[in-house]
Formats: structure tokens, sequence, C-alpha cells
């Protein structure tokens, strides 16, 4: 397997750089490990997530996704700061603990033009994932 394109650090400091209003300090997004062809990224618990009925929200889990699946791609290209998302779809499979989550992206497949890959969202120290989710970026044409 050919190495990532980026490393843990360079995504953190291209991140900041390039997306400073969602990943700073504040934000709880910690890039735990990547690799090439997807990464994973843990969300630290904040009151704030709960909704009513004592879930963290949907629209907490779909962002943490979106986020994940962009490391796992830039990962895998390289810094592409215009790489945008044309399709998330999330399953929500069960209720999440009010803890950490985790989430893991895989890449199905990287083309010219396209990405194609899955996001499984996990709670801290649980096996069974609490959502599912299938997205698509479009990558610009580079050079």
């Amino acid at each position: 397997m050919p190495a990532p394109a980026m490393t843990v650090e360079e995504l953190q400091r291209f991140l900041a750089a390039e997306f400073p209003q969602y990943f700073h300090a504040q934000s709880g997004l910690t890039i735990e490990e990547v690799w090439h062809g997807g990464g994973r990224v843990r969300q630290t618990y904040q009151p704030q997530f709960i909704r009513p009925g004592g879930t963290i929200s949907g629209p907490t889990m779909m962002g943490l996704a979106d986020f994940t699946m962009y490391v796992g791609i830039l990962a895998s290209i390289g810094p592409v700061a215009l790489a945008v998302t044309t399709n998330l779809n999330i399953n929500f499979l069960r209720k999440p603990a009010q803890r950490d989550l985790l989430a893991e992206c895989r890449l199905l497949k990287v083309g010219k033009r396209l990405a194609v890959g899955e996001v499984i969202l996990r709670s801290d120290g649980m096996d069974e994932p609490v959502a599912h989710v299938t997205s698509t970026y479009s990558i610009p044409q580079r050079g």
C-alpha cells in the first residue's frame, strides 16, 4: 500500500490554515491516524451536541463524517482545498453514547474527478456502529 500523501501533522497545518472556522483548538476534532485510502478522526464529546432525547445530534455526526471523508481524501491525494462534497448519505443505526465519537473513513474509489467512500461512526469504547455514511467528493482538475 502506498504511503499517505499527507501526514497527520501536515493535514493539521493545512486544515487549520484553510478551514480555521471548522478545525481549531476548541472544535474538539483530532486526526488520530491517516493512511492511503482513509483515516480516523475523534470528535471530543461536548454537551452542546446533545439534542432532545439525550442523543448526539444528527448534524454533529454528519459534520464529523464529512470532515473525516475529507481527511481520508487529502491523505490519499494531497492538499486540494477545493475538493467538495457532492453527496452524503447517512444511516443512523443506534443512539450514540454521551462520549467521544470516532469516525473511520475507507475510500472505495479515488479517480481523477471523483472520490467515493464510506465512514463508520462509533461511540468511544463501543464496538457497534452508531451511523454508516457513504459520500462522494468532487476533485477539481489539477495542474
